[in-house]
This record gives structure tokens, C-alpha cells and sequence, in this order.
């Protein structure tokens, strides 16, 4: 499917994206993007048509492409690799707390389209579903071992679930929720909601839960505009050195 998708690029003077690369992609379909086999090989017809208008640059195709053949592959093997770690935290949740070891949130994805985003649970259930930093004492809400969780963001490793799926990257603005208006608003302005959110992103590195949402959209703004191979290995870098110096997390 890859290379009849790649020969068809190529075969093209003007790179539309319209139904014929839409159908190269395989024949199980959704309104957002094509698929292979089981899991969505670019956002295709979505993140094209997003990051690059109607007619795309070669070079853009082959990015988004690669970008989200390594989402996948890697994903898949993390999940392979940390799956029992994933049981074990989600025992803990359930022993220390009721109702279920996953959350499911309504998360704003590509071009302001929602989809479900999985974490694992460290709030009780009767939680407001704001965000955190709209709460007056969020840490009352908190459960036993959900400050551990934040703490080394181990909340987040379903998240890999939806990097295979295709609803989120390794790397981009972090999904806003639904009711996020002010925050959805401020980048649909800069172009931000072209991308695909992400796990981890330049906002996030530079202060997550320390700074405000407009500055926040300012760091997302200058993703867009100088995102790169470099400047996302810099962010995993980062991030791994946030996360093990517990940097940027109020809660």
C-alpha cells in the first residue's frame, strides 16, 4: 500500500489531494484519513490537506509520511515493550481508588475535529472535567497514587494507544479539551489546529503547567512555523529531562 501510494506521487505533476490519492491509500476508508490495514498510514487525506493546502510540496508529503510511519512503528513497540508496566499501574489505580484505571476525555485533534483520548485515571470521579488549572484545589481531587503518576507522567502512556490509532503524534501541541474555548480559539487564529497534537511539544518543555495558555500558543505558533527532525528530537530530549527532574508540574 505504501509504495502504490508513493508511486502515485510521483506519477503526479500537481499533488492534489482528491479522491485518487484518498483511494490509494487502501480500501478501508474513514471521513478523516486513509488506511492501512488496521491503523491510518499519514492522517492522509487530513493532515495533507491541513499542513499544506491543496496542493502540497513534495517534500511535505514525504515528512508527514515519515513522521507517521515512525509514529507508528515506535508506538507499537513501546506498547510491546512497556505493556506490563501498563497493567501494573493500572492495578494500582484500581486498588487505591474506585471506578476504572482509564480515563477517556474529549480532546480537540486535527483541524478541531474530536476524538477520545485515554489516561490513566489519577483524579476521583466526582472531578469537574475543566481543566487543572481552572480548579480551585485540585489537588483534593487527586487520588492516592495520582500525584506519583503526574509526577513522572505515567499518566500518559495510553496516549500510545492513540499515536497508533492516528488521532495523536509523538510530537505536537498538547490535545486541548472540548470546553477549552479560549485555548481552542487562540490557535485556530495562528493556524495550530493544522497540526496533529501530541504527546509531548515545545510548549510543554518550556514550562507546561507554568505558563499561562497565551504563551503557551505563542511556543505552539513557533512549532508550526520551524517544525523539523532536529527541533522534535530536541523536544524528546527535553521532556526526558523535564520528566525526570519533575520540571513544569503543578499538580
Amino acid at each position: 500500500h505504501i509504495i502504490k501510494y508513493f508511486k502515485e506521487i510521483l506519477h503526479k505533476k500537481e499533488l492534489g489531494v482528491g479522491p485518487q490519492i484518498y483511494k490509494s491509500v487502501g480500501k478501508r476508508q474513514s471521513k478523516r484519513c486513509g488506511k492501512v490495514g488496521r491503523f491510518e498510514i499519514a492522517g492522509t487525506r487530513s493532515r495533507l490537506l491541513a499542513n499544506s493546502g491543496n496542493v502540497p510540496k513534495f517534500h511535505i508529503v514525504i515528512n508527514i509520511v515519515m513522521k507517521r510511519i515512525c509514529d507508528v512503528l515506535f508506538s507499537f513497540l513501546l506498547l510491546c515493550f512497556l505493556f506490563i508496566p501498563m497493567i501494573l499501574v493500572a492495578f494500582f489505580v484500581k486498588l487505591t481508588s474506585q471506578g476504572p484505571a482509564l480515563y477517556w476525555s474529549d480532546r480537540v485533534g486535527i483541524n478541531n475535529t474530536i476524538f477520545r483520548m485515554p489516561k490513566f485515571r489519577t483524579m476521583r470521579l466526582d472531578t469537574p472535567e475543566v481543566a487543572t488549572h481552572l480548579m480551585d484545589d485540585p489537588e483534593r481531587y487527586l487520588t492516592s497514587v495520582g500525584s506519583c503518576l503526574r509526577k513522572f507522567s505515567l499518566d500518559e502512556l495510553p496516549q500510545l494507544w492513540s499515536i497508533l490509532k492516528g488521532d495523536m503524534s509523538f510530537i505536537g501541541p498538547r490535545p486541548a479539551l472540548y470546553n477549552q474555548d479560549d485555548l481552542i480559539g487562540l490557535r485556530s487564529k495562528r493556524g495550530i489546529h493544522r497540526l496533529v497534537p501530541g504527546v509531548t511539544g515545545w510548549a510543554q518543555v518550556n514550562g507546561r503547567d507554568d505558563i499561562p495558555i497565551p504563551l503557551k500558543v505563542e511556543y505552539d505558533a513557533y512549532y508550526l512555523k520551524n517544525k523539523s527532525i532536529i527541533l522534535d528530537l530536541k523536544i524528546v530530549w527535553m521532556t526526558a529531562v523535564n520528566v525526570l527532574r519533575k520540571r513544569g508540574i503543578k499538580h
